[in-house]
């Protein structure tokens, strides 16, 4: 996509690669980033990032990697501030705190939490909202986001406590100790992925692990990826070193009961599957999650089907029925072929809906 002048180009929700964000502001338009929390009407900050034409501190920011979030939108206001409540100078890191007409009132039938996020302003009137989002002030008065202070991340547009993820995984009796935290090994393919040790070797089954998360838990916050330690690395501090928590290897999470695909639809399908989640192997009982899926590569699977099988299935058949087999079958019985045919000597027996 080569852009197009006098194109405005807003980003928002994530973070801004800079990478990004220079090829952008290559295509002629104007390029904004957007931040800001839900909590205060989401946006509360914007900055345009320059063209290769135009410099300043904003343009020395791009080249270390990072774009700033800018300067705060009319009748709002931001403070950086250290743990007493008190301002930072210009290029200390701080927590965020927001202030302004933008700013929501609490959360719903949350006192407690509304009592711990919402603050009054010790610099004026009303209230200010704690991010617990690290940044500092760049000398031209511009913001940057550095890093999230507590064990909160955003994950395709859902916030989540890793903490509560980890909880739950510990409260069932076979799990001993577990870690959550989002891996992009992937560039672009983030996976909210779960370290966990258990207490017995025979207890490390994906499926029974991933079933008991999905009643206690919604699904955006059950993890794509499970990798089973024998025990976590920790720090001479004795805490965990989540940069010594290995790879995921593609092949831990498949189906130990492994099934090649037999019929037409079911390597068809299978196929689908190893170009969507990059597995070299795909069996006819493995889960679409359990291998690594998510919302977003739900959507591509649809899409996918759509285009081999010529026939729709809808999202929420896809989240209910995960499996190659059933998949396959609801195919086949929806082309009017018998559940189960064998492929035939020549390839594939459906029609190209092309």
């Amino acid at each position: 996509w080569r852009g197009k002048a006098g194109l405005k180009i807003l980003c928002g929700g994530e973070a801004f690669p800079a990478e990004l964000a220079k090829r952008l502001a290559q295509t002629g338009g104007e390029v904004w980033n957007l931040y800001g929390p839900t909590e205060t009407t989401i946006w509360s900050t914007l900055y345009r990032v320059p063209s290769e034409v135009e410099a300043g501190t904003g343009a020395s920011a791009l080249n270390a990697g990072r774009v700033p979030i800018g300067k705060p939108i009319a009748n709002t206001q931001l403070y950086v501030l250290d743990e007493k409540l008190q301002p930072v100078p210009n290029g200390v890191a701080g927590e965020l705190f927001i202030g302004g007409d933008g700013l929501a009132r609490g959360y719903l039938r949350r006192a407690e939490l509304t009592a711990e996020r919402f603050i009054s302003n010790p610099f004026g009137e009303g209230c200010l909202y704690r991010t617990g989002d690290l940044v500092r002030r760049l000398p031209d008065g511009n913001v940057e986001y550095l890093e999230r202070l507590d064990n909160q991340i955003k994950l395709r547009g859902f916030r989540i406590e890793l903490g509560e993820i980890e909880s739950a995984l510990e409260q069932q009796s076979n799990i001993a100790h577990a870690v959550a935290m989002v891996r992009e090994d992937t560039p672009g393919d983030q996976r909210l992925t779960a370290y966990v040790v258990t207490r017995q070797q025979n207890g490390r089954d994906v499926g029974a692990i991933r079933q008991a998360l999905s009643a206690r838990l919604p699904e955006y916050m059950v993890p794509a990826q499970f990798v089973f330690l024998d025990a976590l690395p920790l720090t001479p501090n004795k805490k965990v070193d989540k940069r010594a928590l290995p790879v995921p290897e593609k092949t831990a999470v498949v189906s130990a009961l492994y099934v090649p695909p037999k019929s037409q639809a079911e390597v068809d399908v299978a196929a689908i599957w190893r170009d969507l989640l990059k597995h070299e192997r795909v069996g006819t009982n493995d889960n679409f999650f359990d291998l690594g899926g998510h919302s977003l590569l739900v959507v591509q699977l649809q899409s996918r089907l759509r285009q081999k099988f010529g026939t729709e299935i809808t999202l929420v058949e896809l989240f209910q029925m995960p499996t190659v087999a059933a998949i396959a079958s609801l195919v086949e019985s929806r082309n009017g072929k018998t559940p189960g045919s064998r492929v035939p000597a020549g390839g594939s027996s459906y029609p190209n809906p092309n």
